[in-house]
Formats: structure tokens, C-alpha cells, sequence
């Protein structure tokens, strides 16, 4: 599987119209696949390592005036057959492959209403009271802490107010705390790790969202404000978070490494429940039980 790093990202940011995202993922996998690695043949110098258009239309079995189409969103109609030359031409996993079928079949757009505020399903808040000693976090589409029970809230973010993610007006964000609140930056052993596959999720859940303003908005913050977000956003990089496990240095209870899953709620609107628990009888389950007994 590819590692996400901020080191092997150097493109500048883009913040293109949704309509232009597909041609930004193709040319992103382009430039990082080598014709050698494609099993195809040069001849000369070239200017660029990765693959240029025509040899990726040649391995996709396509026409160059039809991908060069596909690519500047003028053709919205791809069939999977192209769509999975494409992917297979590319190298691309299981997740790159779902966001590129995303992009090529994008929702059709409709008339601009001022998004409503997103609110935590009550159902979902109940699971996460209930979960007394797991920290546990509802995540809303672009990464909006809607709720949190007490467990996560100290785990996270315990410098913030309790409260915070009952009020839409200033509910904190998961990666803009990321990337521009000291506090968290901190609280994570593998900051740059984290980094990366945050950026890489949120571009996973934005395809699936293209017509929502709320997403422009905060990639333009924070590509404003953090050039390590900017550089990653431009890597292009995608991959739909689900399990894994994360070092934290927290202030109060020192190192823990956790493992986390996420659960994506049934209704597909991006809600997402995030929980972390630390294997019985290791040092991170007592200092996560030291945490949650405060």
C-alpha cells in the first residue's frame, strides 16, 4: 500500500472547480507511475518521470481526443469498461479506484440552497453516552465534530469547551484542529502521518460531496493558513479511513497507542462515528482508565 507523506508531496495547491477534479486525480496518478513501471518502452530524454496523456490513453485502450475530453469534464458519461481501463492502467488500489469512479460519475448539480447546519442523529449521540469509557467521536461529513462523549472529549480535546460541538456557529473540526491548533498538532506521536491520511480521507468524502460550498470553504482556509495542508491537498492522495491505530502523547496521562475504527452510519451522508480502545492490561488501557476516572 502507498504511505501518505507530507515529504513526497511538492506539488503547489489546487483548489479547482469540482468539475476539474478528475482531470487533477488522472494527471496526479500519471505523474507518479513511470512508463518503465507500466511496462512500456522509451526512447530519448524525457521532460517528466510519470506517464504523459497519449501513453496513458495507449494502456487504457482509449483515444487520446476522448480521455483529453474525460479529463477536462467535458464527458460525464464513461462506462465502467473505460473506467476500469483506466484504473487498472494506472495501477490504481481499491480505494483510488472507488474515488475515480466518483469523480467520472459525478452527481448532477444541482440548484445552490445555503447547506443547512449538519446535527448530530440522536441515535447516533445516545450510542456514544452509552459508551461510558470508550472515546468515542461523531464526525459530520467534512470532519465537524457534531458530538463527543466525555471519554473523547478528553482524550481530544480536552482544552476545549465541552459544549463546543452543540453550537454550529463555531463546532470544532477534526482537521482544522489538525493543522492549526497547536494543542492537537501535539497530541499526536506521528503528526505527519496523521496529516496525510486526513487530507487523503477528507479528499475520499469530498467526492462524494462535489456540490457542497461548505468543503470549498475549508480547503480555502486552510490552504490559506497551512502550507502542509496545501501541499498535501495538491498530492491528490485518497483513502477511505476505516481502521488502524494512533500514537498520542497526551497531557495528562502521557503516551498511548490506541487502535481506531470508524463506522460509517447506514444513511450515506458522510456521518461517521470514530472510537478509540487500547488492548486489556497494556499501559495504554490503564492510562486511558487514569484519563476517563478524572
Amino acid at each position: 500500500m502507498e504511505r501518505l507523506s507530507l515529504d513526497t508531496v511538492t506539488r503547489p495547491p489546487d483548489v479547482e472547480r469540482p468539475r476539474t477534479e478528475l482531470g487533477e486525480f488522472l494527471r496526479s496518478r500519471r505523474d507518479r507511475l513511470t512508463p518503465e513501471a507500466a511496462g512500456l518502452r522509451t526512447y530519448g530524454r524525457r521532460r517528466v518521470p510519470g506517464l504523459r496523456r497519449e501513453e496513458l490513453a495507449q494502456l487504457a485502450g482509449v483515444s487520446m481526443t476522448y480521455l483529453t475530453r474525460l479529463e477536462q469534464g467535458q464527458s460525464q458519461n464513461a462506462s465502467d469498461a473505460v473506467i476500469d481501463a483506466l484504473a487498472r492502467a494506472l495501477r490504481l488500489d481499491a480505494d483510488e479506484r472507488t474515488h475515480l469512479f466518483a469523480l467520472a460519475r459525478p452527481r448532477p448539480v444541482r440548484r445552490r440552497r445555503a447547506p443547512k447546519p449538519e446535527a448530530a442523529k440522536p441515535g447516533a449521540a445516545r450510542l456514544l453516552r452509552a459508551m461510558d469509557d470508550v472515546p468515542a467521536v461523531l464526525l459530520g461529513r467534512f470532519n465537524d465534530i457534531l458530538a463527543w462523549n466525555r471519554a473523547g472529549h478528553l482524550l481530544l480535546a480536552g482544552h476545549l469547551d465541552v459544549d463546543a460541538p452543540g453550537r454550529a456557529a463555531d463546532r470544532p473540526n477534526q482537521i482544522r484542529m489538525l493543522f492549526l491548533d497547536e494543542h492537537t498538532r501535539d497530541l499526536y506521536a506521528d503528526w505527519r502521518d496523521e496529516a496525510a491520511l486526513a487530507v487523503a480521507s477528507l479528499r475520499y468524502v469530498a467526492a462524494q460531496f462535489p456540490d457542497d460550498p461548505r468543503l470549498a470553504r475549508l480547503v480555502g482556509e486552510l490552504s490559506m493558513n497551512s502550507p502542509a495542508f496545501a501541499s498535501l491537498w495538491a498530492g491528490h492522495a485518497v483513502r477511505l479511513c476505516t481502521s488502524g491505530t494512533k500514537r498520542f502523547r497526551h497531557p495528562a496521562v502521557g503516551e498511548l497507542t490506541l487502535a481506531y475504527e470508524v463506522l460509517h452510519l447506514p444513511e450515506g451522508d458522510g456521518q461517521r462515528i470514530l472510537t478509540h480502545t487500547a488492548d486489556p492490561g497494556s499501559a495504554s488501557f490503564a492510562a486511558l482508565r487514569l484519563l476517563t476516572s478524572t
